[in-house]
């Protein structure tokens, strides 16, 4: 069963900067691309950071008033205050980037952006050079997927080729990306496992396990109760 991945959603045309591209160089790409950042690369096309709309408003916030200093200035200042002032990539950039890889899952894409508070990631190769970007947005691009095409993979790629399940003993419906399972199969840990394949399927939003079992193997195997499956089925 194959999962959506970064490769899936990136876009591979991506406008990048140099380090020591100017400022109104920079402003120039960014409007004129309709983006709101863009990875900083070397001459080789690896990644050495990111240029975003924010760290160019910099240079806003403190126009007018480039030698205005504090005698105690915090850290966050003191940054604002230099990227202010900076004129090239180099200078303006976050970095080292935050960068993925295009068969990174989506899932763990989403979970670096969240861990690392960042709206993209470039996505580079095994070298490290920059081959896409992947926006929060693009990752909402496979709950985009036609509710005709997750029911194939849960029916075909789950039930059938996974599970075994002969054709017609599980009923499955899809509708806005909501699986449910109708249907009667052998134990109970089939009807668990169902469900929990079903939602990793790329662009389910929830499963609705309504499965029943003819024996519960959980109780030879010592287990009270599995995840995802109400107990007193059957």
């Amino acid at each position: 069963m194959r999962t959506w991945q970064v490769r899936d959603v990136m876009t591979t045309d991506v406008a990048t900067v140099g380090e020591k591209t100017p400022y109104r160089k920079i402003v120039d790409v960014i409007t004129g691309r309709r983006v709101s950042a863009v990875p900083v690369v070397d001459d080789f096309g690896h990644v050495r950071g990111v240029v975003s709309e924010a760290d160019l408003l910099h240079k806003v916030e403190w126009m007018g008033e480039p030698h205005e200093r504090r005698i105690f200035e915090g850290h966050r200042r003191r940054s604002a205050r230099a990227m202010g002032e900076a004129g090239i990539a180099r200078d303006l950039m976050t970095a080292p980037a935050v960068t993925t890889f295009p068969h990174t899952s989506l899932v763990a894409a989403a979970k670096l952006m969240d861990r690392e508070q960042v709206k993209r990631l470039p996505v580079v190769d095994d070298l490290g050079r920059v081959v896409g970007i992947v926006t929060r947005s693009d990752l909402l691009k496979v709950h985009l997927r036609p509710d005709a095409d997750i029911r194939h993979d849960v029916a075909q790629e789950v039930l059938h080729r996974v599970l075994a399940v002969k054709d017609g003993t599980v009923r499955v419906e899809v509708h806005n990306g909501v699986v449910t399972l109708t249907g009667q199969l052998d134990r109970r840990t089939t009807v668990d496992i169902a469900g929990r394949l079903a939602g990793r399927v790329s662009g389910v939003v929830e499963v609705v396990n309504e499965l029943r079992y003819e024996f519960d193997d959980t109780v030879l195997a010592g287990i009270d109760s599995w995840p995802g499956v109400p107990t007193g089925i059957a």
